[in-house]
């Protein structure tokens, strides 16, 4: 038995439980249908099998799960902070346990190949660890004395709040979000992307498992006009925090105006790699294809748009495509995988449709730029060469494994196109000269920005964007701003003269 096939019937193993019982929505520790009834199928994008049938929730599905979180709420944001801390360890360590199997559902349910699956557990292990080592300071905050008063400002949780994940990396993109809000003491509703909806189901039965109460994270499944707009309307959600497409954090927005409710959006990007004639051209060129090719393209931080100064233009792109060619484009839970099927026939179609649309406004296809067999939703590895960038290629985000490369002149031309989206979420900047990495990375349009390096991420820095996409960031003690409110209380040192009215 060849490996793949030890690995199709191991993930079959993992989700004969979907299978039979479906994906259900978890409410106050329970596992429960939709109050209607209804169901949709998730989908393998592999074959086009169905994985489970899943609960369709609506208002009334949210309605019951911000109520649990309502009420998990006073007793789980009062708890101290070392004691959450200790049961979000316990979280971290059965995640660790099952990391092979939320790897092998995430590959089934999402496409993603698993040599980056086999980490994604481990990453959202690790994002519980470094937020719960948080949680017994995060109410701190500090002191400051006046000759008449002394003022303290200590931080406490929100409220309930509410969590929409995206379908690409979506165990990973969950545990990034879920795992401050608890540290801070927040309960959660969290609604997963419909295309991806299983790595939530078991991330909350493992929290609960390791001793996380009942109530405190809620999953409800659903589609975005319906359980999405309830959650981002309801009145005792205090925030939300979302991950996705930037017209989609428009929406929120304008729900959630009505209760002035926080925001916090991670949004789309058209990430600019920036390659100058001094830069380590092997080091770059293994970057540029990492950044745009792992993951299926499928990533908000993936380097979009290749920027190559014109000297070494041809040379540099000739490179890329090759390795475009060379990438192995096969079954997500093959080891050998680098580029699985896209997520969904939708976005499938969508991505298809860049081609044309390259063709037709003068782009040259150097690689790639056609589907893969009849079976699935295999797109083959694309770098489009000789782009501007007014092309739609390069202005809108494709989401896919597709890299638009475009020459530029000098510093100033760099610039001028890298800026010229209406994304600014990262920028990667390849040079050996000093100076010109500060210049750059001075005015350059991004909210993160790396230097001679693929996206390298450190949890405790700032994570988000400018522009359209997005509003706050998430890392550090930032995730606890958003998850957390700041309060001051003011106290007598002395007696200080207080005016007086009316007499």
């Amino acid at each position: 038995m060849s490996v793949l096939d030890e690995n199709i019937g191991k993930a079959s193993d993992y989700m004969a439980g979907f299978r039979e019982k479906g994906v259900l929505n978890h409410i106050g520790g329970e596992s429960v249908p939709a109050v209607s009834g209804a169901m949709f199928e998730t989908v393998s994008p592999v074959d086009m099998s169905v994985l489970a049938q899943v609960a369709k929730g609506a208002e009334e599905d949210i309605d019951r799960a911000v109520a649990a979180a309502k009420g998990a709420f006073a007793d789980w944001s009062k708890m101290p902070g070392a004691e959450r801390r200790r049961i979000l360890i316990k979280v971290a360590e059965a995640i660790e346990a099952r990391a092979e199997e939320i790897a092998f559902t995430e590959c089934m349910d999402t496409g993603q190949a698993l040599r980056f699956m086999s980490k994604a557990a481990i990453r959202g292990a690790a994002n519980f660890r470094f937020f719960a080592d948080q949680a017994p300071s995060a109410e701190d905050g500090q002191v400051t004395r006046t000759p008449t008063q002394m003022n303290t400002t200590s931080r406490r949780p929100i409220g309930p709040v509410g969590v929409i994940t995206p379908w690409n990396t979506p165990f990973m993109l969950s545990t990034w979000k879920i795992a401050p809000a608890l540290a801070a003491g927040c309960t959660v509703v969290h609604k997963p992307a419909e295309f991806s909806p299983m790595t939530a189901k078991l991330l909350v039965e493992i929290a609960e498992s390791a001793g996380l109460p009942k109530g405190v994270l809620n999953v409800v499944n659903g589609f975005g006009e319906d359980a999405g707009k309830r959650l981002t309307e309801h009145p005792d959600i205090k925030a939300i925090a979302f991950v996705g497409e930037s017209r989609t954090g428009s929406l929120i927005m304008a729900q959630g105006a009505k209760t002035l409710k926080r925001v916090h959006f991670e949004l789309g990007g058209k990430n600019p790699v920036i390659v100058f004639d001094d830069a380590d051209l092997d080091r770059a060129v293994d970057a540029a294809a990492f950044m745009i090719y792992s993951l299926n393209g499928e990533r908000c931080t993936s380097s979009s748009r290749l920027l190559v100064q014109e000297s070494i233009y041809d040379d540099f792109t000739a490179r890329v495509a090759e390795v475009a060619k060379r990438i192995k484009v096969g079954h997500p839970l093959d080891p050998e995988t680098v580029v699985g099927p896209l997520i969904h026939p939708e976005h499938e179609e969508k991505v298809l449709s860049y081609f044309e649309k390259a063709r037709e406004e003068g782009a040259t296809i150097a690689a790639g730029g056609e589907k893969i067999g009849d079976q699935g939703c295999f797109v083959a590895p694309t770098l489009f060469t000789a782009a501007t960038n007014d092309m739609t290629v390069a202005q809108e985000e494709i989401f896919g494994p597709v890299l638009t490369a475009i020459p530029f002149t000098d510093e100033d031309d760099a610039l001028s196109i890298a800026n010229d989206v209406q994304y600014g979420l990262a920028a990667y900047l390849w040079t050996n000269d000093l100076n010109r990495a500060m210049r750059m990375t001075d005015n350059l349009q991004a909210g993160m920005m790396w230097v001679n390096s693929e996206n390298v991420r450190h949890l405790p820095t700032p994570f988000g964007g400018v522009k359209a996409s997005g509003i706050g960031r998430d890392g550090g003690d930032w995730s606890f701003d958003f998850y957390m409110e700041t309060v001051n209380v003011s106290f007598p040192r002395a007696s200080h003269k207080i005016p007086k009215l009316g007499g």
